[in-house]
């Protein structure tokens, strides 16, 4: 065996708006209690050294496509050229050399927003080192220790604030501020598009006999007549279905496969007419597993049951649960949650509690009368009546 080769690298130099490169990186976060793995999307200027991080629970092409246009308001404009890894959500096949058979969601998304795009040979990651070498600076100064936030937008607001404090770093070499050179960037970019990218992956799927649409393997509820035939718009974060013109669904986007994504609003008008059907349902399951079916709803169910029977008493809950498509789910729970405290058990009472506060009359005001105050009288007083009390009558009849 003969002594180990070392290569040599030649350093690069790049003028500010030319280059920007793009990679994905893993982190970890507390969301909600819950330690969750997700995935970092982050683009770093080759110019000015600034950088823009977002978080996605998966790294989707719908993901992907949003975080470049984030990240193009942040730099305020777009980089001539952007580097890539060959990452699936741009490249659908490598060809020799450094060409690419690239998606034709990713050349219309750069037709767009009039970029080019190049692509790194594979397992060279030194060709975009910078970019590699961002993610772990980033990483170590800002995701360590493990972040514990509410829910993903808390998350991605901390770490735009992290990329904000980043721009005071100053790069080995160089003497200005990051942000100082981001601002000189600024200017040599390209201007932004007037309108963004339409961001949705569509699909036009038909409604089965379970009152779902099967977008990307998963069932969505929609609240439309069997085989009726929807638009579904797939987002990094949602689904929404839509049918006539009109949205009539939107659901959180499921990243697993053959999974049951359901509302049990979309099942109120079957559920009206098969009552028996609500006890066991898996969208009631799912509205408990989700916390949308508090313990005061089955405390009602349970005295509309006693007072009504099973069926007319689970008639009578469906048509409660109804009232929050009018009035919305959060004054409903208020009005359920005061029924029962008050020992109501009717659909009537629930509906009051909803609109009794339009009921109320204001109090009229105390008018000054002004000038009129010359005109007041004192009480009579009755005291002197009382002597006719305090003896006999002396007069005859």
């Amino acid at each position: 065996m003969g002594p180990i080769a070392r290569e040599t690298f030649v350093p690069q130099n790049y003028a500010l708006g030319q280059e920007a490169q793009v990679d994905w990186y893993e982190a970890w976060a507390d969301i909600g209690g819950e330690r969750t793995r997700l995935q970092v999307f982050a683009m770093r200027s080759m110019g000015s050294g600034a950088a823009f991080h977002r978080a996605y629970p998966h790294a989707t092409q719908q993901a992907f496509l949003e975080a470049h246009e984030r990240a193009f308001d942040y730099f305020g404009g777009v980089f001539r050229l952007l580097r890539y890894d060959n990452l699936a959500s741009a490249v659908r096949k490598i060809l020799r050399g450094h060409r690419r058979e690239e998606t034709v969601r990713f050349i219309a998304f750069r037709s767009h927003w009039r970029f080019a795009a190049e692509f790194c040979t594979p397992g060279e990651g030194h060709e975009k080192g910078g970019v590699e070498g961002e993610g772990g600076y980033f990483r170590r100064n800002h995701l360590v220790p493990v972040p514990c936030v509410a829910d993903l937008d808390a998350l991605n607001a901390l770490l735009l604030t992290g990329c904000r404090a980043d721009e005071a770093r100053i790069l080995d070499g160089r003497t200005e501020p990051v942000g100082a050179a981001m601002a000189a960037e600024r200017d040599r970019l390209l201007p932004r598009a007037a309108e963004g990218f339409d961001l949705a992956d569509v699909t036009f799927p038909l409604v089965d006999k379970q009152g779902c649409a099967i977008v990307k393997t998963n069932a969505y509820s929609a609240p439309v007549r069997a085989g009726t035939r929807v638009e579904a718009r797939v987002y990094p974060l949602h689904v929404e279905l839509w049918h006539g013109g009109r949205r009539i669904a939107r659901h959180e986007r499921c990243h697993r496969r053959r999974q049951h994504v359901l509302d049990l609003e979309h099942y109120l008008d079957v559920l009206s007419r098969k009552p028996g059907a609500l006890a066991g349902s898996k969208p009631l399951a799912q509205w408990r597993e989700a916390g949308r079916w508090p313990a005061c709803y089955d405390e009602l169910w349970n005295r509309l049951l006693a007072r009504h029977g099973k069926q007319d008493g689970t008639r009578a809950m469906v048509a409660v649960i109804a009232l929050g498509r009018e009035f919305g789910h959060d004054p409903l729970r208020a009005a359920i949650t005061m029924a029962v405290s008050l020992g109501a058990c009717d659909v009537a009472a629930v509906r009051y509690l909803l609109t009794e506060a339009g009921l109320h009359k204001e109090r009229p005001c105390t008018v000054d009368v002004g000038e009129l105050a010359r005109y007041d009288r004192p009480m009579p007083t009755m005291a002197e009546y009382d002597v006719l009390l305090s003896g006999p009558c002396a007069g005859t009849a």
